[in-house]
């Protein structure tokens, strides 16, 4: 019998969202409830003109807009198919068998896959009221900890901590534990983020964000890292070469240059959540402040939350359960549009919460 090796072999699959049907509208992946930049839309079809051939393998122009909306140094970008590709090989590049790295309770799930696919443990901190603790992160670091990954602003929780307390983080690290800054929803927090991308140059960081969420290219499967030279170079060695396909790479350049279209987007977007929170609030649900595209809804307990769920589903909306992440009394709601949210809040409030 032809056997995986043991790492692999006690994996569980990787959990994906239960799309439903093709009728149902879904609020359970955090996509963009708006339309992709106009820009990024005619240079995507543009890009078609060049699907013959392999795509830039460097992504010169990608990582050019990258570095002058941000005003980084190109050289140190690496863009993935997905902020995922650049977990996955920056784990395995330097987490292995013995190593630890830390995350916390409430953190991006991917990252414990990665580690598993390195053979590395994965340990979390708690998580008092949803929020990243520093002081917890701190307490839990041991001999074997190599890498601390940190999600400012948290998926699925939505909320965020202050950049000053992750400089303290870095400040308090050994010099020696790489600190991963996943900032996948960083546009829709309003902090100057200058201090996080400082950090980079002390050789000890990287940071992470995506195009995904703001930019609405989910399905062009785009992320990008800020690195510094020498972990960019050992990670580089383990991502696919030709990894973003030149439409994807066309349009994520587009999007990121028209940066008027992604704030309108980010602003309408924590319009809408605001409204949402509110009204859920008034029901007597606890909803912790989110900087995000996504709030999470946390019910009394477990029958309550599947009730709300099923109610949901019934009507045609499919909401993320959070059992997977130890909170099976919580649904995660993406921010769509006006209506539908709306009606997504229409319904919970038919149901009792007493």
């Amino acid at each position: 019998m032809i056997r995986a090796v043991a790492p692999v072999a006690g994996m569980a699959s990787y959990p994906l969202a239960d799309l439903g049907s093709s009728t149902a509208i879904s609020l359970a992946q955090n996509e963009s409830a708006f339309s992709v930049s106009p820009k990024a839309q005619a240079a995507g079809q543009a890009g078609l003109e060049h699907a013959t051939q392999y795509p830039d393998p460097d992504w010169h122009a990608l990582r050019a807009a990258i570095a002058s909306a941000h005003g980084v140094h190109a050289e140190q970008i690496l863009c993935g198919a997905g902020s995922m590709e650049l977990i996955g090989c920056l784990i395995r590049a330097f987490a292995g068998p013995g190593d630890e790295v830390l995350g916390t309770q409430f953190g991006y799930l991917f990252v414990s896959t990665a580690c598993q696919q390195a053979d590395a443990t994965y340990v979390r901190a708690e998580e008092p009221d949803f929020t990243v603790s520093v002081d917890l992160l701190l307490a839990a670091v041991t001999e074997k900890t190599r890498i601390v990954f940190l999600c400012n602003p948290g998926n699925p929780t939505g909320t965020r901590i202050a950049n000053r307390d992750i400089v303290r983080l870095r400040e308090a690290l050994r010099a020696n534990i790489l600190l991963v800054v996943d900032q996948a929803y960083g546009e829709f927090d309003d902090q100057d983020q200058s201090a996080v991308f400082d950090l980079v140059a002390r050789g000890d960081t990287v940071l992470m964000r995506t195009f995904s969420k703001a930019y609405g290219l989910a399905g062009a499967r785009v992320g990008w890292g800020y690195f510094p030279a020498d972990i960019a170079e050992q990670t580089r060695k383990l991502m696919n070469p030709n990894n973003i396909s030149t439409v994807s790479q066309d349009m994520a350049t587009a999007a990121m240059l028209d940066q008027s279209h992604m704030r309108e987007v980010v602003r309408q977007t924590a319009l809408i959540r605001e409204r949402f929170a509110a009204r859920l609030r008034t029901m007597g649900l606890e909803v912790p402040e989110s900087h995000t595209n996504f709030v999470l809804i946390s019910f009394k307990d477990v029958e309550t939350a599947n009730r709300a769920n099923t109610a949901l589903l019934e009507a045609g909306y499919i909401l993320r359960g959070m059992g997977g992440y130890g909170l099976p009394a919580c649904l995660r709601a993406t921010i769509g549009t006006a209506d539908v949210m709306d009606a997504v809040a229409a319904i919970l409030e038919e149901l009792t919460y007493e």
